[in-house]
This record gives structure tokens, sequence and C-alpha cells, in this order.
């Protein structure tokens, strides 16, 4: 079974963590690095704060398994 990560500012994925997502708090381009880097090989689906995505770039295209979708604004 896949696993679900949250990766971004904690105060807009908190909630998240109510329905089993793995939280990773990450603010700023080196924590958001270092949290994409440290991925679980099980995770299947990562969602990303707006600022997060940003911070990645072009390495999202580095782990073509994962699905990864971006919260709006």
């Amino acid at each position: 079974m896949s696993r679900v990560v949250a990766i971004g500012d904690n105060r807009r994925l908190g909630g998240f963590a109510l329905v089993g997502v793995s939280v990773v708090s990450a603010v700023g381009a080196d924590a958001v690095r270092s949290a994409w880097e440290t991925l679980p090989d099980d995770a299947g689906l990562v969602i990303f704060t707006p600022d997060a995505a940003e911070h990645l770039g072009t390495r999202l295209a580095e782990r073509s398994h994962v699905v990864w979708v971006v919260l709006p604004e």
C-alpha cells in the first residue's frame, strides 16, 4: 500500500494528519529539499504547499513513480 505524504508549512497541512497523511513540516528551500530527498520509498502521493513545490521546481520530475499535487493558493 502506498503512503500519502504532505510537505510544506505545517499551518496549511496540519489537518491532513487527521486522515492519516504523513505531514512533513518544511519551510524554506533547504528543508523542502531535504524532505523530498528523504521521502519514504512507499510514498505514492505527495501533497505540496505552493511554496514547497516552488522550491523543488524541476526536481519534481526526479521521481516519476510519485504522483504529486500542489494545494491552491
